[in-house]
C-alpha cells in the first residue's frame, strides 16, 4: 500500500490544438488545494519529455482525483511517484493516462540519484 503522503507528479502533455484544454486544466489545478505545485507550460521538449507538457505535484492520496480530472479532458499524462529512482519513476512505477509518449530516458538520473527536486529548485514535499 502506498503511503498517502508520498510525493507524486503528473506530466500533462499537449499539442498546439490541445493547448487551450491543457491551460484550462492547469488553471483548475491551480485552484485545487490538493495540488501542491503547478508548473509552467513548456511548449517544447524538456528533459525526458519530447513534447509540450507541464507538471503538477500532489500527494499519493490525491492520485485518483488528479487522474480523473485529466481523463475528463482527453489529454495524455504520465503520473508517477517521486522516489530516489528517476528512471523507475518515469517507467516501471508510472501510470499513463491516454496514449503513452516515448520518453528520452537518457535524460533521467541514474537509480539512487534523483535530483529532480533539487535540480529544479522546487521543494514542496
Amino acid at each position: 500500500m502506498t503511503d498517502p503522503d508520498a510525493p507524486y507528479h503528473a506530466h500533462i502533455y499537449y499539442d498546439p490544438t490541445e493547448r487551450p484544454a491543457a491551460a484550462a486544466l492547469r488553471d483548475a489545478f491551480g485552484n485545487d488545494p490538493a495540488i501542491l505545485f503547478v508548473g509552467g507550460m513548456t511548449d517544447g521538449a524538456a528533459g525526458p519529455h519530447p513534447i509540450a507538457q507541464y507538471e503538477v505535484h500532489f500527494l499519493a492520496r490525491s492520485e485518483d482525483a488528479v487522474v480523473t480530472a485529466i481523463e475528463a479532458t482527453g489529454l495524455r499524462a504520465l503520473v508517477h511517484p517521486l522516489t530516489d529512482d528517476d528512471l523507475a519513476d518515469h517507467t516501471s512505477l508510472a501510470r499513463w493516462v491516454g496514449e503513452p509518449v516515448e520518453l528520452d530516458v537518457t535524460a533521467l538520473d541514474p537509480p539512487g540519484v534523483n535530483q529532480g527536486i533539487p535540480r529544479f529548485g522546487i521543494s514542496d514535499f
